[in-house]
Formats: C-alpha cells, sequence, structure tokens
C-alpha cells in the first residue's frame, strides 16, 4: 500500500483527488492548518509550509506527494521547503499543480508560480507537473464579482478556457498512481469562451441584469490577452465536463 502525501488536500481540487487515491487503495495523510480526526479514514497533519513547521514529520515515509496546496502569494517559498523535505526524506515521485500560461503573463501570482514549478522540476526528486487552466468555480467567481458593478466591463479580447475540478483531481490522480513525466500536458477545458460570454452566462443563470461597457486592458498583460497567450490552443489534454454542464448546476 502506498502513502500518499496531499497538500491542500481539502481544498476544491482536493475533494476530488482524495477520494480517488482511497478507492485505489492508498494510505492518505492530508496536510492542513488543523488536524482533526473526520473519520474518513484520511490522516490529516497540521503543517505550515511557509514556515516548514512539521513538515519533515509530515513527509516522513511518503512515497508520492501531490501538492495542491497555493495562494495568491509565497508559493515558491512554500514549495521550496516542500521540495527540500522530500528529498530529505527520499519520496520517489512528486506531482506537483501549475497553472496554463504560468511563463507568459508578467504578473506577480503568475512570477511565484513559475518558482514553484520550476523549484520542482529542478529537484532531485522525481517529479510530474501539469499545468491547469483556470477552474469553473474561479471563472464563476470572477464573473460573479464583475456582475457586482453597476456596469459590466465588457473585456475585449480576454479569453479563458475553464475547466472542471473533476477533470482536474481524475488526471492529478493518474499522475500520482504513475510513473514520473517531468512536465506534461496541459489541462484545459473542452471550448474556448470571451469573458463577455461566460459573464452573459452568469448573468442569465442567476436572473440578473447589467449593462456592459467595453474595456481596454492596457499594458503587457492585456497584450497576452488580447494575442491568447493564456490559452494553450494546441496539445493540451481536453476535460470532459462544459462551463454550460457547471453553469446548468447554479440553475
Amino acid at each position: 500500500m502506498s502513502t500518499i502525501l496531499v497538500t491542500g488536500g481539502t481544498g476544491t481540487i482536493g475533494r476530488q483527488v482524495v477520494p480517488l487515491l482511497q478507492e485505489a487503495g492508498c494510505k492518505v495523510r492530508v496536510l492542513t492548518r488543523h488536524a482533526q480526526d473526520r473519520g474518513d479514514g484520511v490522516e490529516y497533519l497540521a503543517v505550515d509550509l511557509l514556515t516548514g513547521e512539521g513538515l519533515d514529520q509530515a513527509v516522513a515515509g511518503a512515497d508520492v506527494i501531490v501538492h495542491l496546496a497555493g495562494g495568491p502569494k509565497g508559493d515558491e517559498v512554500s514549495t521550496g521547503n516542500l521540495v527540500r523535505a522530500a528529498e530529505r526524506a527520499g519520496v520517489r515521485h512528486l506531482v506537483h499543480i501549475s497553472v496554463t500560461a504560468v511563463d507568459q503573463l508578467p504578473m506577480a501570482y503568475f512570477k511565484s508560480k513559475l518558482g514553484a514549478e520550476q523549484a520542482v522540476l529542478a529537484s532531485s526528486v522525481p517529479s510530474s507537473v501539469v499545468r491547469v487552466a483556470q477552474l469553473h468555480e474561479f471563472a464563476w467567481t470572477i464573473v460573479q464579482g464583475m456582475a457586482k458593478l453597476p456596469v459590466l466591463p465588457k473585456l475585449g479580447g480576454a479569453r479563458l478556457q475553464p475547466v472542471d475540478a473533476r477533470d482536474v483531481g481524475q488526471r492529478l490522480a493518474e499522475l500520482a498512481l504513475g510513473e514520473p513525466q517531468g512536465l506534461v500536458a496541459d489541462l484545459v477545458g473542452p471550448k474556448v469562451y470571451s469573458v463577455s460570454d461566460l459573464a452573459r452566462d452568469y448573468l442569465r443563470a442567476t436572473g440578473k441584469r447589467r449593462l456592459s461597457v467595453p474595456i481596454h486592458v492596457p499594458g503587457k498583460v492585456g497584450k497576452v490577452y488580447r494575442a491568447g497567450g493564456n490559452l494553450t490552443l494546441t496539445g493540451a489534454d481536453l476535460g470532459t465536463h462544459t462551463w454550460e454542464d457547471f453553469v446548468a448546476a447554479h440553475d
């Protein structure tokens, strides 16, 4: 029986991955801020990835690590701590979730994510890294926030490939149960949508109405989005659950 350590195991993606690993017969540990027995057969350990406190004890004896934990900043620090602990413990496979276009967008969030990805790939621990598009939940949150404004901004040229958490969970479980593969194909949703399309679907599903006004996204970030540099249009693995499926569940 393999022991698999999952960081971020109580998050949106973690809640998809952990049961799949259990079904495969693995012993699962989850790193969390507050250790507790939830009666689900999972061992929960309190660890602070940013400081590394408790990390060596949590990693000891783990065969595989699935690294899902992340935040708006500091990912390169927390991932570096995890990588070094994995090296000390002799972990045989580290699976890491990254972000599509992580090396294209000049934003602090993406720079942090890229640093985390590079820390994993440069490690002596054999690894698999998959870059994943924005989750449906993230796209929903974006347009929900836009809809709170008096006038809905219409972001010219901005498009996304939102992907379902179930598809992401399935792919990560497959990687964790297999051999290390390095940087694998991106995982994106089956369709490309303009942000305006996503906002329109949100308004329809929630019964809201908003006037819209075209907005030009300035600078290097806007240029990347208008050129589709945030998209993976060729060579990606495609999820099976669409944005329309996700929105229908909110009707």
